[in-house]
């Protein structure tokens, strides 16, 4: 052994590994684990479970194996052939909704399983389902949404415009009556084809949305006994016909206009037929429809279930108000983007009242006619909770009217830049059962103004949301309310 200057010995050196040596070790590692694999494939194949185990198993005969791509062995059979469709099913359930379009390029048959797990579809190509394969493709639909396949419009056009209610591509086509025209959407022939398709396919469809519907189109639509929802868009009253067959309707939205897109009229005489036709409607929207008292008054007397009407936009004549009365079972009103709510009220002693309302909400309205939102409190003097949204025009003397409904215990104010904390203040102490306060972006609403009785009145609330504006606080204007103070009485902040 080599010695030291000092005559310590030193460890030997190691020699550094050849290119060869490196080679002859990964092959026998290599060759090792080829080995152990095989063997574990070995023991495996005789352990495996015999077909009468395997059906006291899954409660089904194994599946034939299919051709997949194996990543240890390309030319092995796939393990998971041993799984029913049932258990694969199951497991591929249970697998985030993001992964099933992964999961379908697997294989046919993880292709054929993972789309039993789609129920909802908006379809862009009318021809995936006239040939058949969407029903084939996804056999458990129970939503899906047509209108997009309906129409003709490019879709490579580079603008596509979008409105709450529905989107389009456009083109350079464009006429006074909007954006979608007669010719740009499919003949009637070839919607009726592909609704007689998607009916015989889909046993199970819950929810259908349509566009340019015929009355044949609608006849067809009647047929699926499990249709629970549907939604119609650029729909007159001459196709309406065909919707009485749809005894097991529920939920029911009817667009007759939108603005920029497309025009239609639905009038008293459409809500009549559907009115007699759909008698079990628990839920009825209606968009850009015109009609009045007797259209209303029909969908009171013909649908006894009816406990959530919805108007959006409406062009209802004056009078129209008085019609709520019939609606026996109503909850729920919704007023959405209104430009009048009455135009011609009819007297108070003539309104009658909805004994059964709950829930008002008022959207984006236009209030400056304290007559027409006058004859609306009056008839939903019942309401227990009360929400204002965005409303145009809704000022201290036009809120007061608010002060009929007695029984309010949620009022919601958001967006009301009109309405000022005096305004507030000599409305809501005749409401004796109010529970809940929420005033967010009212910016004409100050802290300094806050009187000190409706000051009183905040420690006493179960929920108290105070935002009118992005620097107001309740600091200096509520001391001695004992809000926001240690041991006082708790309220639900979001």
């Amino acid at each position: 052994m080599p010695l030291s200057p000092k005559g310590k010995s030193q460890p030997p050196l190691k020699k550094r590994p050849s290119w060869s040596d490196i080679w002859f070790r990964d092959q026998e590692l290599k060759h090792v684990f080829l080995k152990m694999r095989l063997h574990s494939l070995s023991d495996s194949r005789l352990q495996s479970l015999s077909d009468s185990r395997l059906q006291s198993l899954s409660g089904t005969p194994p599946s034939e194996p299919e051709e997949t791509l194996a990543i240890d062995n390309p030319t092995g059979p796939d393990s998971t052939s041993l799984l029913s469709d049932q258990l694969l099913l199951i497991i591929l359930s249970k697998l985030p909704q993001s992964q099933h379009i992964s999961n379908s390029l697997v294989c046919r048959r993880w292709s054929k399983l993972s789309g039993r797990l789609v129920s909802s579809v908006k379809l862009l190509d009318w021809d995936f389902l006239e040939s058949g394969r969407l029903v084939y493709r996804f056999p458990n639909l129970t939503d899906i949404d047509l209108v997009r396949a309906c129409l003709q419009s490019t879709r490579n056009s580079g603008i596509l415009l979008t409105h709450k209610l529905l989107s389009i591509h456009l083109d350079s086509g464009f006429s006074g009556d909007g954006f979608i025209r007669k010719q740009d959407l499919l003949h009637s022939n070839v919607i009726d084809a592909g609704l007689r398709i998607l009916i015989e396919g889909c046993a199970n469809l819950r929810k259908l949305v349509l566009i340019g519907a015929s009355k044949e189109a609608l006849s067809c639509v009647a047929e699926c006994l499990t249709l629970q929802e549907l939604e119609l868009h650029c729909c007159a009253d001459s196709s309406l016909g065909g919707i009485s067959g749809c005894q097991n309707l529920q939920i029911l939205k009817l667009i007759g206009c939108v603005d920029g897109f497309y025009n239609a009229v639905i009038s008293d005489i459409g809500l009549t037929i559907v009115a007699q036709g759909c008698r079990r409607l628990v839920k009825l929207e209606l968009v850009g429809n015109e009609g009045s008292y007797d259209g209303i008054k029909a969908i009171g007397q013909c649908c006894p279930m009816l406990e959530e009407l919805t108007l959006f936009n409406h062009r209802m004549d004056g009078g129209w108000l008085a019609a709520l009365s019939f609606c026996g079972n109503l909850k729920t009103l919704k007023l959405q983007h209104c430009k009048s709510i009455d135009l011609s009220p009819w007297p108070d002693e003539h309104l009658g009242s909805c004994l059964t309302l709950e829930e008002l909400h008022l959207q984006g309205c236009h209030m400056r006619d304290k007559q027409g939102v006058r004859a609306l409190f009056l008839v939903c003097e019942t309401v227990r909770e009360l929400v204002f949204e965005d409303c145009w025009g809704l000022d201290n003397h036009i809120f007061s009217s608010a002060s009929i409904c007695r029984r309010v215990r949620l009022l919601s104010l958001h967006g009301c830049s009109l309405l000022s904390a005096e305004g507030l203040d000599s409305v809501i102490h005749s409401w004796k059962e109010l529970k809940t306060l929420r005033v967010v972006s009212c910016n004409n609403i100050k802290d300094s103004e806050v009187t000190p009785a409706l000051a009183a009145l905040f420690p006493v609330l179960k929920e108290l949301k105070w935002r009118p504006d992005s620097i107001s606080l309740l600091s200096s204007g509520l001391v001695g309310t004992g809000v926001r103070k240690k041991g006082g009485r708790s309220f639900k902040r979001t």
